[in-house]
């Protein structure tokens, strides 16, 4: 008798499908919305961090090239010249809006003393800081998504979890029946909200960390260019 009943739970157990496209389809309203706002906002995280990982490595590269022609002796605004406000560079838009303020300025001042220089100094320092300030926003742009979907999609995934557990349970109450046939779908239902919770989580997180240490390299890159450039042209001004 016994082992008729294991084989019959076993046969039932067998025959249902526990793929993730069946889950989705036999979980309750709440379950599926969850796992539709999990779906997307794992699409749209790991949109995020492969277009930032791009971008990021594109500047750097863009970068390399731009300092090498800085640091090749050529006059500042030879450079300048040959550069366009609005590259993919933020070093290229910063050296551009500073120099963009000399020129402006070299119209209208005379500069032959030391206050002239000095008031130059503080609007191009002012310009490239602005400049910096847009240029580092627009890389960060849609980066706390990550850090939101890191620290909110657990959550999210055991809630669905928790009310996938609560119909199982009235299943259970309702089929006065605890054989494995009767839980195991609504409980395989509300572990995959959770599975697919860490799922958006994880990557998140440590892409986010990532992320973030890149733009903070680039961003001390760029302050350090500031300076150097900022030297180097008043050193050049003051001598000429």
């Amino acid at each position: 008798m016994e082992s008729s009943l294991v084989e019959t739970v076993d046969l039932a157990t067998n025959s249902l499908d526990f793929s993730f496209l069946t889950l989705f389809l036999r979980a309750d309203w709440v379950v599926k919305s969850v796992i539709i706002i999990l779906i997307l906002a794992s699409v749209w995280s790991w949109t995020v961090i492969v277009s930032k990982l791009i971008r990021i490595k594109k500047i750097n590269f863009i970068s390399a090239e731009f300092e090498e022609l800085f640091w090749s002796g050529n006059s500042l605004e030879d450079l300048y010249d040959t550069l366009q406000e609005g590259s993919e560079d933020p070093k290229v838009n910063v050296f551009c809006a500073g120099m963009e303020e000399w020129k402006k300025s070299k119209k209208k001042l005379k500069i032959n003393n030391q206050a002239t220089i000095n008031s130059l100094k503080e609007r191009m320092t002012r310009s490239m800081n602005s400049c910096f300030s847009r240029e580092i926003e627009s890389v960060e742009k849609n980066l706390t998504f990550l850090a939101t979907a890191g620290s909110t999609a657990p959550f999210v995934g055991l809630f669905g979890t928790v009310w996938g557990i609560m119909n199982s349970f009235q299943s259970i109450a309702i089929a006065q029946n605890t054989n494995l046939a009767v839980v195991a779908p609504g409980i395989a239902e509300a572990l995959f909200a959770t599975a697919l919770g860490l799922f958006v989580a994880i990557p998140s997180v440590v892409a986010f960390n990532k992320i973030s240490s890149d733009i903070n390299k680039v961003s001390l890159s760029i302050e350090d260019f500031m300076n150097e450039f900022t030297t180097i042209f008043f050193r050049q001004l003051e001598q000429a």
